[in-house]
């Protein structure tokens, strides 16, 4: 039980709790399922580990560096916000508008090699499919929440709650792997009527998703 009461461990707890729901690798791996149909298991395993590893650099420099740059740009957390909402909005809604296109590139993804299939959505793994999808405006705010305490640089408790963080942001990034890898698993038992529907309910929820942090972005913008 002691080692559960750890500072070092409780601040580790509490940087998953907070990121969990924002990353949420459980949910995203359904929203950009579609991405993956046609990749086989090599190319979609080598296209996960670039998404953990965006994933994980736009953590760490959102930790250290994020404040500086949006400062320096004049850019602030809402207006992020909303920009990431309309570009999640927009893949959204490109997946649900697919059908009158999807039948010819399909056939073209199918007559092609599987190096053809993956150079086809190589361009998107880290726009929009890191970011926003997986890792957006939430997990920003998050991470710059964690990251506001009043230690000064170099004292040990920075450190501590430092190192804490970068423990929590690479669990999520572990996280992000394991179900962007295996989601194929579980909407293949599902049997194609059900991998239809699994995708279309993935896209509409990835316009609703962007719906919602754009309008979040959108009232505190308004309040302000």
């Amino acid at each position: 039980m002691a080692f559960f009461n750890h500072p070092f461990i409780n601040l580790v707890f509490i940087g998953i709790i907070a990121l969990f729901p924002v990353v949420n690798p459980v949910g995203s791996a359904f929203m950009v399922s579609p991405f993956f149909e046609y990749l086989s298991t090599r190319d979609r395993k080598r296209a996960v580990i670039k998404i953990a590893l965006y994933a994980f650099l736009i953590c760490i420099v959102s930790l250290f560096a994020g404040q500086s740059i949006l400062r320096l740009f004049g850019i602030s957390i809402p207006i992020v916000q909303l920009a990431g909402g309309i570009m999640i909005c927009k893949m959204g809604w490109e997946f649900l508008s697919s059908d009158a296109k999807e039948t010819t590139d399909t056939e073209d993804l199918t007559q092609n090699d599987d190096i053809s299939a993956y150079h086809h959505i190589s361009g998107k793994l880290f726009y929009p499919i890191t970011f926003p999808a997986t890792t957006g405006a939430g997990t920003i705010s998050v991470l710059f929440t964690l990251s506001a305490h009043g230690e000064a640089f170099g004292s040990p408790q920075y450190y501590i709650n430092t190192g804490a963080i970068l423990v929590s942001i690479l669990v999520m990034c572990i996280l992000i792997y394991v179900f962007y890898l295996n989601t194929r698993k579980i909407i293949q038992l599902l049997g194609p009527n059900g991998e239809n529907v699994i995708n279309r309910i993935s896209a509409f929820l990835i316009f609703c998703v962007g719906l919602q942090i754009g309008f979040t972005g959108l009232k505190t913008i308004l309040k302000l």
